[in-house]
């Protein structure tokens, strides 16, 4: 599937009229020039997911990416961001990461290691940094959607921007990414 041009006019009209107060992921950005928009939509704390976000900021799932928490047998806490529809694949993970064996991290000690809660993880600025992957089908999209380190706002950037102020190493590591 080929994915639309992006378009900067429906970006901006997604975006509501009250401010965004600005996130430390932001801020990153902001410090290494790298650009980006801040986008804002309502949150249902029964609802989470990232399709259910790209709805609300009326943009394709494909490029609307979440980032799940893992824990690597050789390099502990790694990051992984991947299509909103698609599942993680821990296999392919651990094989990117260099680990035998790669798991999800319990949801209770998201917010100890990253400073994020679930629904707001975002590969940036987190806690430490931790080696970040992003899934291969991100170059598909001019810009992608990830969080900004709060429930309810998105950062929209290009992939290689993201790679750039993450160090994200770009793999296949998403099933159903379609």
């Amino acid at each position: 599937m080929t994915p639309p041009p992006f378009d900067h006019k429906h970006i901006a009209s997604t975006m509501s009229s009250k401010k965004i107060a600005k996130t430390n992921a932001a801020r990153l950005l902001e410090r290494l020039e790298i650009p980006f928009t801040l986008h804002q939509a309502d949150v249902d704390e029964n609802d989470l997911s990232a399709v259910t976000m790209a709805h609300k900021l009326g943009v394709d799932p494909g490029c609307v990416f979440k980032t799940l928490v893992a824990r690597g047998d050789k390099t502990g806490v790694i990051m992984a961001c991947t299509p909103a529809a698609a599942e993680l694949n821990l296999k392919a993970l651990a094989t990117a990461s260099g680990n035998k064996h790669v798991e999800m991290v319990h949801l209770k000690e998201v917010l100890p290691l990253t400073g994020y809660i679930r629904g707001g993880c975002s590969p940036l600025a987190a806690k430490k940094d931790y080696p970040v992957f992003l899934d291969e089908h991100a170059i598909l999209w001019e810009q992608i959607y990830i969080s900004a380190g709060q429930r309810g706002v998105q950062l929209c950037l290009s992939p290689d921007d993201l790679c750039r102020a993450t160090g994200a190493t770009m793999a296949e590591i998403a099933n159903n990414a379609d």
